[in-house]
């Protein structure tokens, strides 16, 4: 590869670099939606299953907005506000809905972020009636009307 080659690349790879930092910085919000949300409604039923985990994983890592964040922070990111869950159940809701409630400003962020919760509900082949009460509950937090997602 020739100098100028090598120029371009280094370009390239700034370039791409620059550019998922932009994503990262753009979707931060989101992303720590997603996982708090997630985070209620797994522990909603006093249990954070294993498949719950994977199902939030999986989305994050399959979004093109997401993928971009490291996995290690984004377990840290979901052990954090779990903890909260053990320490005092009531106190993990309300931060959790705090960082949810960013998102109240941008419908369609809101809209999918919910949808990724209902799937992280059932992704344990219940749903259960608590766990439907916490999306409703962060539909209320973030201005949605809970019956557009069968609630």
């Amino acid at each position: 590869m020739g100098f100028f080659d090598s120029l371009k690349q280094m370009g390239k790879d700034v370039s791409t670099k620059l550019s998922n930092e932009v994503t990262k910085f753009k979707n931060k919000d989101f992303l720590n939606a997603v996982i708090a949300g997630c985070a209620l409604v797994a522990a909603s039923d006093g249990n954070v299953s294993p498949e719950e985990k994977r199902k939030m994983f999986g989305f994050i890592n399959n979004s093109d907005e997401l993928k971009v964040f490291d996995n290690a922070d984004v377990i840290e990111s979901f052990n954090k506000i779990t903890s909260k869950f053990e320490f005092d159940y009531e106190i993990g809701k309300a931060e959790a809905l705090k960082i949810v409630a960013k998102l109240k400003g941008n419908p369609d962020a809101a809209k999918l972020m919910v949808r990724v919760c209902c799937v992280i509900g059932a992704s344990d082949g219940n749903f259960d009636n608590d766990e439907k009460q916490t999306v409703r509950t962060i539909c209320r937090e973030l201005g949605l009307d809970a019956s557009e997602f069968d609630l």
